[in-house]
């Protein structure tokens, strides 16, 4: 169910106490972020980047290893060989509106449990991350996370992530696990905990 804009009114303690559980989550969207930029910071001033004669840090032998490397493309690289324009537009312009969706969505709903809520600005700190570095890094977003995959899905290594991509996919498989299992039961817990 939708809740209009106008129902916002400051002087309700009720709506006040509304308001303080749907911001409170997003204090993991700006740990998110704020650790991705750090580290994102970190890996770009000490590790010269692989591309470039750059080491390889084992960090758990070969199982896990730091790199720095840049990803101009999306998940799995894919997109990276597209003009600089056609990036631009896919890749920060789209990613922006979906946060922003969701975020209005989030407000606008009383639909989602609390622990979904938490989810959801988990994936928005992701997002956030990553949609900075695009803004911020034009030679691309800061990867360095590398851990070797045994060729599982055929993969000898898993693709370079950061801790943003780490947010959205583990975020992201615990929204819809919550919705899955959750459902109105959950929801009903949801309303009496918050």
């Amino acid at each position: 169910m939708f809740r209009p804009v106008c129902e916002i009114h400051m002087s309700d303690s009720t709506t006040q106490n509304d308001l303080r559980s749907l911001l409170i989550p997003f204090i993991l969207t700006a740990v998110i972020l704020i650790t991705d930029q750090i580290t994102k910071a970190v890996v770009v001033a000490t590790v010269p980047r692989l591309e470039t004669g750059g080491p390889i840090i084992n960090v758990i032998g070969d199982f896990f290893r730091i790199i720095h490397v840049r990803n101009l493309g999306i998940a799995f690289s894919i997109g990276r060989n597209f003009s600089p324009v056609l990036r631009r537009i896919l890749f920060i312009a789209i990613p922006a509106t979906v946060v922003v969706v969701l975020v209005v969505y989030y407000f606008r709903t009383d639909e989602f449990t609390s622990f979904q809520r938490w989810a959801i600005a988990g994936i928005v700190g992701g997002g956030a991350g990553n949609l900075t570095d695009r803004i911020l890094r034009p030679e691309g977003v800061v990867d360095f996370f590398d851990f070797r995959f045994y060729g599982l899905f055929g993969l000898e290594r898993w693709p370079t992530f950061n801790i943003a991509d780490a947010s959205v996919v583990v975020c992201g498989i615990m929204l819809m696990v919550a919705v899955l299992f959750e459902g109105d039961n959950g929801r009903a817990e949801g309303e009496q905990e918050g």
